[in-house]
């Protein structure tokens, strides 16, 4: 009850005030003078409903607010100073809560950035410039195989669990892609009756623990599973292989945080340790995933199946694409994590420094596609900071069909990254189970916010689409991107040809991967020849 001693040591003040004046003390007007405002403020605070932390902080939470408005002479000292802490600077914070908040969005005094450093990245602009609709940026996901296929926005809120967010959080999310005609990833913590209350399209993750579709001994359970999936909600089935903060490692929440609610949604008794595993149970080699996808493809009555994985052994991911060459069974996409990606809490050592970055995994995947001569059956999507039109398109130019984006959805409903997500004490009620806390959110303006946000950063991406005279993020090419990024040069960047892969003329590049992978195992097999390796500059998994 911290939180609150501000509003209680006001509200103590003016009794002081109120009982010195009765005994005939003057100085009592000098007390009520300076704690009577302060107390209405605090009322007011807990009675409105458009900013979290004024209700969960009521008159101290203000001091915000203060620092703020003269941010551009403490900026350094506040935030910006340390990058590490915080890997999202104020400018890119303050751009998602303005299009949250439907202000002006415009910036002073040019680039922010140095525009001659590593790091910078810029897109070739057109003399004929075009106009796109924001309206018309959405793509129809679902293969030859797929019976019902979803029109799906190009922005879309990636996948984040009820357990990590609250139950306001993901009402509110839920709310907003309803309003706005975009889809609301569920995570892979099940689909509970949050998502639900607000129709919005839902895309059902399914993890390692298979919460919502599980047997009592934490295998799929494929009655389950059917039961729910023809939901008419639930639009698209993701299977998360990996994701960007932490691949390769599984999660345990802990007995004490599993309520009757969360019970619910993922499938588990209340009060016990739910346990995501590292690995899959329903499947262990790449045939297995593939006949993984089709089953949860027939069992669903045909909606879109796909896996989501941040990209780690380059040969594994190949070794997938051999099984469905041999299969000659296809997802109906693909996401790419980037490593960077993830709103929750990971291992240092994970977070840091596993897995490829976005860009990377991207380019990667969608060569590789290419490579096989399979690209036109699949959609990609991506994930992994991706917060504005221009994070867009890049991802477009790199291969992605859309995107998704979870810290950016996470800050239009009020996080301010305080980074207490883990801690159950998160200030905005935005990551926690706290009822009091989360109370402070509110549902409906916030939805508002997300509708918002999802609007104003489609149109951003629009309007750059259109200077650079395109009419579709199909034309986005790599070469219109230029990078300032060593480690975006040479091998990573080399493009493919439909079905190159399965020629003689493959770049040593992708061909020491592509014959180091098997449709029958994800395991390592050599038969790489020696000069294949010396070829190659850098390092071959």
């Amino acid at each position: 009850m911290g939180r609150f001693f501000a509003f209680y040591g006001v509200g103590i003040g003016v009794g002081i005030g109120i009982l010195l004046l009765v005994f005939g003390v003057g100085f009592g007007w000098w007390v009520l003078a300076v704690t009577g405002p302060l107390t209405l403020l605090g009322i007011y605070d807990l009675l409105q409903e458009r900013h979290t932390l004024w209700r969960n902080y009521p008159i101290i939470s203000h001091m915000r607010w203060l620092f703020e408005g003269i941010r551009p002479e403490i900026r350094q000292y506040l935030i910006e100073s340390d990058a590490d802490a915080f890997p999202f600077n104020r400018e890119q914070r303050s751009l998602v809560y303005q299009r949250a908040k439907n202000e002006l969005q415009t910036i002073p005094f040019g680039t922010q950035q140095d525009v001659y450093s590593t790091g910078y990245t810029f897109f070739s602009h057109s003399m004929l410039p075009e106009h796109v609709d924001p309206k018309s940026l959405r793509i129809t996901i679902g293969g030859e195989a797929c019976k019902k296929p979803y029109s799906c926005s190009l922005f879309n809120v990636s996948a984040m669990s009820f357990g990590a967010l609250s139950a306001n959080a993901i009402a509110a999310l839920n709310r907003g892609a309803a309003m706005g005609g975009f889809a609301h990833d569920t995570g892979e913590g099940g689909i509970s009756k949050y998502h639900r209350e607000n129709n919005g399209d839902i895309i059902w993750e399914i993890g390692s623990g298979y919460f919502g579709c599980r047997t009592k001994d934490g295998h799929f359970c494929a009655d389950t599973f059917k039961e729910k999936a023809a939901d008419g909600q639930i639009k698209m089935i993701e299977i998360k292989l990996s994701q960007g903060a932490k691949p390769g490692h599984g999660g345990m929440l802990p007995g004490a945080k599993v309520s009757a609610e969360i019970a619910e949604a993922r499938g588990v008794p209340v009060g016990v340790d739910c346990i995501s595993p590292a690995a899959h149970s329903a499947f262990s080699t790449p045939l297995g995933l593939v006949d993984f996808i089709q089953q949860l493809r027939d069992l669903s009555d045909g909606k879109p199946v796909g896996f989501k994985l941040c990209v780690g052994h380059r040969r594994e991911f190949m070794a997938i694409v051999k099984a469905m060459l041999e299969r000659d069974c296809y997802p109906d996409f693909i996401v790419v994590d980037g490593k960077e990606g993830g709103t929750g809490a990971a291992p240092v050592e994970f977070s840091n420094s596993l897995g490829l970055p976005l860009r990377d995994g991207l380019h990667f995947v969608n060569m590789t596609l290419i490579g096989a001569g399979i690209r036109d059956r699949i959609k990609i999507g991506a994930s992994g900071k991706i917060v504005s039109g221009a994070d867009m398109a890049r991802a477009f130019a790199l291969g992605a069909d859309w995107c998704n984006s979870a810290r950016g959805f996470m800050f239009s409903i009020g996080c301010i990254q305080a980074r207490a997500c883990h801690t159950n004490r998160c200030p905005t009620g935005v990551a926690t189970q706290d009822q009091m806390r989360q109370s402070g959110l509110h549902v409906g303006d916030k939805a508002r916010r997300v509708a918002n946000f999802h609007g104003n950063t489609l149109l951003g991406f629009a309007e750059m689409l259109g200077a650079m005279g395109l009419t579709s993020p199909k034309e986005i090419t790599l070469n219109m991107i230029n990078f300032r990024e060593p480690h975006l040069s040479g091998a990573s960047m080399l493009s493919l040809e439909s079905g190159q892969l399965l020629r003689d003329d493959c770049p040593a590049e992708y061909a020491i991967h592509w014959q180091r992978a098997s449709a029958e195992t994800f395991r390592r097999v050599d038969n790489v020849s020696q000069a294949r390796i010396d070829n190659v500059t850098g390092h071959a998994s």
